[in-house]
């Protein structure tokens, strides 16, 4: 018999990991259940952590003391920061990964904490008592009682794999679905629903000629996503570039009506902004080529990713068009992609906090609640992993805002507005992005990380470094002046307009083409302030920057913040009847009362309440 836990998490992906591996730090004594001991944090499409938006959340995971940051840096094969030519608020790291080594980096920093079991089975349903989750049942027939639940099936519910005419049913390739959890929760009230998502063929990287395909190596020198001492990479793998051409789109056209895309096998709704191949062609018919990204899988494996064809088209069509590819004319594949349906249920019935609105002690997180991405569902599973154990140790849940974190925002934007297609993250979703920088996620949330439980005293003492390091040298940097004479020069060889008297250092570095690094090297006393100080850390240096180069920009947005958070501050009565309030509209009645906001900041953000309904709910609370 097993013992009783703290809590118990079905599914050992992103989500599942992150969650353990946060609850336990806690101090929670936490089982994770998965039906695969050998594919724990398997990283099922791409081999690859961050990108836009999504690097943003993998550093906050990490201020905040999660895992997946640390991992990805243990096993990255490369590393380049996105969006180097635009503002730093679009900046986004990215790594490519070792796939077998991303997974066992995960199982080791697991194992190594002793508040983690392991056990290796299907979840096959929950155990309720009273509308309270109090365990989960196996197939194995086994009862494991627990005080909390966390739900992170990923794509196994009730999956079902499409690969042309073929069907069957599985979460993942060579692996079963997981039956009876979806049909258990629509009993009990639950709405589910189905999505879509997709991968493409794995090919043999010695069949390819790269001296076709453009080379994208890494940033040199590269960094690394973790504010630990993770070391960055000494050497990189290159990836490549290449393209479809119009060969390739007729070679693809020729399987359509064998499509589950295309043929009605597919009825449910894939992620918009990573379509298949055949949905490329088909909703792009004026474009004659898309972008390839040749992407190897590790340090020791000839085997190829090949991002950006994800097609569920059978496999003798796969084939033929890819040879059509620049660079794959005698390209051999390993295996095949393939379209992957699964339930999820809708987010609107979670809490901030993801416990659900109907069992209490029910916590989903991750493709169960509709997103798309690794690091969309290992957030979700950090926070859930957090609440989960604060649950247990009966203190109040902890969430973020929208001007907290990207973190805050998915959330944010899951349980209020909800989702019908994949969700994915993009800066664009943050309205106070330019707070929400990748550089600052230390700054921002490791000391709410440290209040946890989950960063380190170490971790805290570096941060406060920085961000004193930073005031400090911004502090002097503003008194400091620079002559014609230091400056005009440089500013002239940019195409900048030349001073005409001294100027202030802070007015220079707003000007396009201006960095912090050229003030230094023309303005001895800035230089000299720099190194007295011991404050030219790259990191510091950065921060100061970005601070004083867009400090008007950050002024406004925290203004801007500032006044949403008093809407945030302002608290709906758990028991207030919408429908009663005459002067609302009706669809606001209906989606307050389903959705049950509980702060008027956030009912404004459902869709279908209109300002006029907001100032309705401001003067029945006497505002």
């Amino acid at each position: 018999m097993l013992n009783k836990y703290d809590i118990i998490i079905v599914g050992a992906g992103h989500a599942g990991c992150e969650a353990a591996h946060c609850a336990a730090t806690m101090g929670s004594k936490v089982l994770l259940l998965t039906m695969n001991m050998n594919t724990i944090a398997q990283m099922s499409c791409n081999p690859a952590m961050g990108g836009v938006a999504k690097g943003q959340i993998l550093r906050e995971i990490d201020a905040l003391g999660g895992g997946s940051g640390i991992v990805s840096d243990k096993s990255a094969i490369q590393f380049r920061m996105l969006n180097k030519s635009k503002g730093p608020a679009m900046w986004s790291p990215r790594t490519q990964n070792d796939r077998q080594l991303f997974s066992t980096e995960w199982r080791l920093l697991l194992e190594r904490n002793t508040n983690v079991d392991f056990w290796q089975d299907m979840c096959s349903g929950i155990i309720v008592e009273n509308d309270v989750v109090i365990g989960v049942k196996t197939s194995l027939g086994i009862e494991i009682f627990s005080k909390t639940v966390v739900l992170t099936n990923g794509t196994f519910l009730n999956g079902l794999i499409h690969l042309g005419e073929k069907q069957f049913g599985g979460g993942r390739a060579a692996e079963r679905a997981s039956i009876g959890i979806t049909e258990q929760l629509v009993e009990l009230g639950f709405e589910s629903g189905r999505m879509k998502t997709g991968t493409p063929p794995r090919v043999d990287g010695r069949t390819l000629n790269y001296a076709l395909m453009e080379e994208q190596k890494g940033d040199d020198p590269p960094y690394k996503f973790s504010f630990s001492d993770t070391k960055p990479l000494e050497n990189q793998r290159s990836c490549f570039i290449t393209y479809t051409n119009t060969n390739t789109h007729e070679a693809l056209k020729k399987g359509f009506d064998r499509s589950p895309m295309f043929n009605g096998s597919i009825n449910s709704t894939g992620p918009r902004y990573c379509p298949s191949i055949e949905d490329k062609i088909n909703r792009f018919a004026d474009r004659d080529r898309h972008q390839i990204f040749v992407e190897p899988e590790g340090w020791d494996t000839i085997e190829i990713y090949v991002n950006g064809f994800s097609t569920s088209l059978p496999e003798e069509i796969q084939l033929e068009a890819m040879k059509t590819i620049p660079g794959f004319e005698n390209v051999k594949m390993f295996r095949p992609g393939y379209a992957i349906e699964y339930d999820y249920f809708p987010p609107t019935q979670l809490k901030h906090s993801l416990e659900t609105k109907k069992i209490k002690n029910l916590y989903f997180a991750g493709q169960i609640n509709g997103t798309t991405g690794y690091e969309e569902a290992a957030c979700q599973g950090l926070m859930a992993g957090i609440n989960a154990s604060l649950n247990v140790q009966q203190k109040k849940p902890f969430h973020l805002t929208r001007s907290d974190a990207y973190i805050g925002v998915l959330i944010d934007d899951l349980i209020t507005k909800g989702t019908d297609e994949p969700y994915r993250m993009f800066t664009s979703r943050a309205e106070y992005r330019i707070l929400l920088r990748q550089d600052n996620a230390d700054i921002r949330l490791t000391p709410l990380g440290f209040d946890l439980g989950l960063a380190s005293e170490n971790r805290l003492e570096k941060v406060e470094k920085k961000a004193e390091g930073t005031k400090a040298f911004k502090k002097e940097l503003k008194k400091i002046s620079i002559a014609p004479s230091e400056i005009n020069p440089f500013l002239e060889s940019i195409g900048s307009a030349p001073i005409t008297q001294k100027v202030k250092i802070s007015s220079i570095i707003t000007r396009p083409k201006v960095s912090l690094e050229n003030l230094l090297e023309h303005s001895l006393e800035a230089k000299e302030k720099a190194n007295k100080a011991s404050m030219a850390h790259d990191e510091i240096l950065s921060q100061v920057e970005i601070q004083m180069k867009y400090e008007g920009y950050i002024e406004r947005e925290q203004d801007q913040a500032e006044k949403m958070n008093r809407l945030e501050g302002v608290k709906i009565p758990t028991e207030l009847n919408f429908k009663k309030l005459n002067s609302l509209s009706t669809e606001a009645k209906e989606k307050l009362t389903a959705i049950r906001p509980i702060t008027i900041g956030q009912a404004s953000r459902v869709s279908g309440v209109s300002p006029s309904d907001v100032s309705v709910l401001l003067i029945y609370m006497g505002r």
